[in-house]
């Protein structure tokens, strides 16, 4: 098994909770309320900016070139790619970009957003790079479940575009990118004693996607 798949194995309780939260399984049936849609979509677009600085902390955690171009080719990808995914989403439901950058963040944004952060402030490239796998390489699983459904990508889903988008090649390929590159940091710099401690960060990690998802739930709920 690669890092990802260990981490993912230890993780399997928080990481099931994350990739199987009933968000995720509404938007592929369609079933979702649009309330928890539109919070998420808001939510994640101020979650992407923060993601992007995150990359940007990557390229000077980076000690080769290389690892340098990989960070800004995760942050290329966000601000290129997924942003532009949110503001043609979040325009379909009349909703600015104005409008975003007003909204006020979450708890739930803050928590994850400041864990990556400060994950990668006080630890090396690699401890960012399983902070940030959750996210990266998980809505790629997690779309690729969901395209696999029944329905999922019919014309009468609502939510086909952002499970389209994220099962997609191009989304696809960020996420390989993104776990082969996890891996060759962990031949690097991968010591058994520090299986525990990236344990602990994926877990958290994932904890906190899920406590993301719960967030939107919540809100087409009330």
């Amino acid at each position: 098994m690669d890092l990802f798949e260990r981490l993912r194995t230890g993780a399997e309780a928080d990481w099931n909770r994350y990739a199987r939260h009933p968000f995720t399984d509404a938007m592929a049936d369609g079933s979702l309320p649009e309330p928890a849609f539109r919070s998420y979509l808001v939510q994640d677009y101020l979650f992407l900016i923060e993601f992007s600085r995150a990359y940007a902390l990557a390229v000077y955690k980076s000690p080769t070139l290389a690892d340098m171009r990989e960070a800004a080719a995760g942050m290329s990808a966000i601000l290129d790619v997924e942003m532009d995914l949110h503001v043609k989403l979040c325009g379909a439901w009349g909703l600015s970009p104005g409008m975003l950058e007003q909204t006020p963040a979450e708890p739930a944004t803050l928590a994850y957003t400041r864990y990556v952060l400060d994950t990668g402030m006080r630890g090396d490239l690699l401890a960012l790079k399983v902070a940030l796998a959750p996210c990266v390489i998980g809505y790629a699983e997690i779309a690729t479940r969901l395209a696999a459904r029944p329905g999922a990508t019919s014309p009468a889903n609502p939510y086909r575009v952002w499970i389209e988008e994220y099962a997609g090649s191009a989304y696809q390929e960020v996420a390989a990118s993104a776990r082969a590159h996890l891996e060759r940091l962990a031949e690097r710099y991968m010591t058994p004693a520090r299986e525990a401690e990236l344990l602990t960060i994926f877990r958290e990690a994932s904890r906190l996607e899920a406590d993301f998802w719960e967030m939107g739930w919540r809100a087409g709920r009330t």
